[in-house]
């Protein structure tokens, strides 16, 4: 349990380290790019942060596992949308653009809403332990994530004047992408070292794989969020920062859960109605903080790392 302790701060301090360079080279090729920030964080750094949720995901459901599939992407998102974006509130409150609060944040919304209705097949009954998120359940959630990116770079020079840094030293293209990679390289390695490390010390401790996958599991894979949003944040960077998380979220419900029901149907077994209606609640709340001056402040942020704090412990409680 030591050595698993060890690989924890080191998976901690590679995703600390991979995200201020992951910033660094986002920042840059949008200005390079001639494209909104908020768009680079809704595609190349929200389908990077999302990469861990990727391989747990698909890898859980192929080894027959889809309570850690599902629970990996619902507490993911709650923890994205509670504890990601108020603490990187508290760290520096984040300016959010009226497109965001109009465009792109309904969509997460409707996302959260669809995948309700998948888990619920039909409304037969309000318990779903047993139900299946089926192939044609995972193409339907494919095409959706389809309709979002097209949309997302069909409207990416709309306002090229939108969310473009001050700076006038801007590095070339081939300097931020090098930094991208290195940084979504280190996101990547720490948080999976802080995933297996932190999921062997709660299997020692006997917690089983639905509440591992809502809370550790979920915590560790959203690192390379965490830190990206609060990185981008303290750097003024508040388009990454908004726009990492809800694209985040996009993928992680639409892409990766598409894909893995795609790959092996899941059956849900320790995920309930509580879960998934505190993703969505969750993200209709970021939504009317949002309304609020098109700002998330600083007691807002605390408000939602309060409302991930009690989530938690009521999760814990029932273990």
């Amino acid at each position: 349990m030591i050595l698993d302790i060890v690989f924890i701060i080191v998976g901690i301090t590679l995703v600390l380290w991979g995200a201020d360079r992951l910033t660094d080279g986002a920042s840059s090729l949008a200005r390079r790019m001639n494209i909104s920030e908020m768009v680079i964080g809704l595609t190349i750094v929200a389908a990077g942060t999302s990469a861990p949720e990727l391989f747990v995901s698909v890898a859980s459901a192929l080894k027959g596992t889809p309570d850690l599939a599902v629970g990996n992407v619902v507490g993911s998102n709650t923890m994205n949308t509670l504890l990601i974006v108020g603490v990187t509130a508290m760290v520096a409150p984040m300016s959010i653009s009226r497109t965001t609060v109009t465009k792109d944040i309904p969509f997460t919304v409707l996302a959260s809403v669809l995948l309700i209705i998948l888990c619920v097949d039909g409304f037969s009954r309000w318990s779903i332990s047993g139900n299946m998120i089926s192939r044609i359940d995972g193409l339907v959630l494919l095409l959706a994530f389809a309709s979002f990116m097209v949309y997302t770079f069909s409207t990416a020079k709309e306002d090229p004047a939108a969310d473009q840094a001050t700076s006038t030293m801007v590095s070339p293209i081939w300097k931020g992408l090098l930094w991208v990679v290195v940084g979504l390289a280190c996101l990547v390695i720490g948080a999976n070292l802080f995933v297996d490390s932190a999921s062997s010390v709660a299997r020692q401790l006997h917690v089983s794989d639905s509440v591992i996958g809502l809370t550790i599991v979920a915590g560790g894979t959203s690192l390379p969020e965490l830190a990206t949003s609060v990185v981008a944040a303290r750097k003024g960077r508040s388009a990454i920062a908004i726009g990492n998380v809800i694209g985040s979220n996009v993928f992680n419900i639409l892409m990766i859960l598409g894909l893995t029901a795609t790959i092996s149907p899941m059956q849900i077994g320790g995920i309930t109605l509580i879960d998934l209606s505190v993703m969505l609640v969750s993200m209709l709340i970021v939504w009317l903080f949002c309304f609020t001056k098109l700002t998330v402040a600083r007691w807002e942020g605390a408000l939602l790392t309060l409302g991930y704090l009690a989530y938690t412990g009521w999760l814990l409680s029932q273990i």
